[in-house]
């Protein structure tokens, strides 16, 4: 793994592969990108370079709990900026849920940078605009108000952070609770508005201006069930769809490495879809 200053932040990333088409592959959730090496690592012996990192305020990259903008589009000016440090742009970007919305973020900000996008179990539904809120936000804002940023920091999604980044704690631990209280508050609120459409986080009208190629694989759970990547597929004009061979299940989330057993399929897919969608640059 290798570190860049990304936008004032030390951002952690991984290259697999030294050839052929660039492809950013973002983990789900606030997840670390650890959760992608083994399919990034198919994708790359096909002859692919496949872009890994960690998003700050996940994994091991540096927290920085600052920003007027909604925290996905903070991620998304991040990657474009680490795409443009590598000479990786136009890139094919893909990801797993939160992953996907960050791809597709990108995107809208920044479309001179994406040669096609690949995503995968996208998100969307009520169990989602539920669950969401809750696992990204409210239970950080609760931490921060009884215990301040101590109990903020004994959380589990946090001790993962830290125990990768052990420097971060006293960061932490001299913000002020307020302050944090304040940020987490407002990023809150940028993200509610997007919970009750289709495709969480994006407008149909966004979605329908996405013009460079891309193929859905849709997910099976109910966060990521296959009714969100057909309701992608329908409202991206000219997309691809592949399903695997999956049915959804009535259970609240299934892992990425569950996976496991569909990644050689995966992978063949984007592979086949980046040679047959060549980026230019």
């Amino acid at each position: 793994m290798a570190t860049v200053q990304v936008r004032g932040v030390k951002i952690v990333y991984e290259v697999l592969g030294d050839r052929g088409p660039w492809l950013a592959l973002t983990s789900g959730g606030r997840h670390d990108h650890t959760e992608m090496v083994p399919l990034a690592r198919k994708i790359a012996a096909m002859g692919c370079r496949v872009l890994l990192h960690d998003r700050r305020n996940t994994g091991a990259s540096e927290i920085l709990i600052e920003g007027d903008d909604q925290e996905e589009i903070i991620w998304a000016d991040d990657l474009y900026e680490l795409l443009s440090l590598l000479g990786a742009s136009p890139a094919f970007l893909s990801g797993s849920s939160s992953g996907a919305r960050l791809s597709m973020r990108t995107y809208l900000r920044h479309r001179d940078a994406v040669a096609g996008l690949v995503l995968l179990r996208v998100t969307g539904g009520a169990y989602a605009a539920e669950r969401l809120p809750e696992s990204y936000y409210r239970q950080f804002i609760r931490a921060a108000e009884q215990g301040g940023m101590a109990a903020v920091c004994e959380t589990e999604q946090y001790r993962e952070r830290l125990a990768k980044n052990p420097a971060m704690r006293e960061r932490l631990l001299a913000m002020d609770p307020a302050h944090y209280l304040a940020v987490m508050n407002h990023w809150l609120d940028l993200f509610l508005p997007g919970m009750d459409l289709p495709v969480t986080g994006v407008t149909p009208e966004e979605l329908n201006s996405i013009t460079v190629p891309t193929i859905i694989i849709p997910g099976n759970d109910n966060v990521h069930s296959s009714k969100s990547g057909l309701a992608a597929h329908r409202l991206i004009p000219g997309s691809e769809l592949h399903r695997l061979p999956i049915e959804d299940q009535d259970v609240p989330l299934i892992m990425m490495p569950e996976w496991a057993a569909y990644e050689d399929e995966i992978a063949r897919v984007a592979v086949d879809f980046m040679h047959r969608h060549p980026a230019h640059k």
